[in-house]
């Protein structure tokens, strides 16, 4: 099965995305909390838990690409691979829970708070050297995500959005976040500055945060459908039903389903019809080599390949 049959594939891109991801989250979210101690901006307080939650979720997906990379062994035939949607989702629940929710809760606090006078000079520069650290992680991801766009000829987005990679995925929203979050922040504080009002720092903040709850629901949505068992596109089912149809020994394709059991990672399921009229035992033996031959693509964790009935309907790609 050639590799056109697929959605995409893991690029070996994907570890060193999240460890530079990770280098440069901790730099950041160290000088992001020295400068919300020294400044007392809630932007910068929402900046600052921000990249924490940015931190330790590099950690998890640094977990799932080991834990999900596993082989397939007795005991879980299809492999671990949907064990990095479980680390991811664990990730996405820590960008809510400790970016989101706290930049909000903070922020409302603030809006009421006392105002205290800003050192805005320490809050820009800060802001502007985390801008070129979560800019070049950025650059990383998109140039990954471009190239498995440009593969399936899909926009980097929509190529971001349905790819089985989830760290590719959570890199990539996170590090955008990181970004729009850098400007809302700066916004605010310039906003606090020109009008003296510090209801616009505390906005800031809460905008921050409210960007990082919506980043989270959308990879957590995506965690799940794939936990539950994502189909690949249409597209892509239409080709290996060709591929199958394809082969001399197959007749009839009745049946066809395939789903992801990890990242570009599939489990299929055909029922065909063997061309002739041969003995029981060689069918069986001809479907047994058919299955093998379809495992030995890199992306077929498993395939189960049944006999169709005459009275079934033929699929057509």
């Amino acid at each position: 099965m050639p590799r056109s049959c697929h959605d995409d594939q893991v690029p070996a891109g994907s570890l060193l995305t999240v460890a530079i991801a990770f280098t440069a989250n901790l730099a950041v979210a160290v000088a992001k909390s020295f400068a919300a101690a020294v400044t007392g901006s809630a932007s910068m307080v929402a900046e600052a838990a921000h990249s924490w939650a940015d931190t330790g979720n590099q950690v998890f997906l640094l977990v799932a690409e080991r834990r999900g990379g596993r082989r397939p062994d007795r005991h879980h035939p299809y492999g671990y691979g949907r064990e990095t949607y479980i680390w991811s989702m664990f990730a996405a629940f820590c960008l809510f829970t400790v970016g989101s929710v706290v930049s909000i809760m903070h922020g409302v606090q603030q809006l009421t708070a006392p105002e205290e006078e800003a050192n805005y000079t320490i809050a820009y520069v800060v802001l502007a050297l985390a801008f070129v650290l979560e800019g070049f992680s950025f650059l990383q991801a998109l140039r990954e995500a471009s190239r498995g766009g440009r593969r399936l000829k899909l926009r980097t987005l929509a190529y971001v959005s349905r790819t089985s990679n989830p760290t590719l995925r959570a890199v990539f929203a996170e590090d955008s976040a990181a970004l729009v979050g850098l400007v809302l922040a700066a916004g605010g504080l310039a906003l606090h500055q020109v009008t003296g009002q510090a209801i616009w720092d505390a906005i800031g903040s809460i905008a921050i945060g409210l960007l990082l709850g919506f980043v989270a629901v959308f990879l957590i949505i995506r965690n799940g459908e794939f936990l539950r068992g994502q189909r690949v596109s249409e597209r892509t089912r239409a080709e290996v039903l060709r591929r199958l149809l394809d082969r001399p020994s197959v007749e009839r394709v009745t049946y066809l389903h395939i789903e992801y059991v990890g990242p570009s990672q599939l489990f299929l399921v055909a029922a065909v019809d063997i061309v002739g009229d041969r003995p029981e035992h060689q069918v069986a033996e001809r479907l047994r080599a058919l299955e093998a031959e379809l495992e030995q693509h890199e992306n077929v964790t498993e395939a189960v390949l049944t006999l169709a009935t005459a009275d079934e309907r033929n699929l057509v790609p």
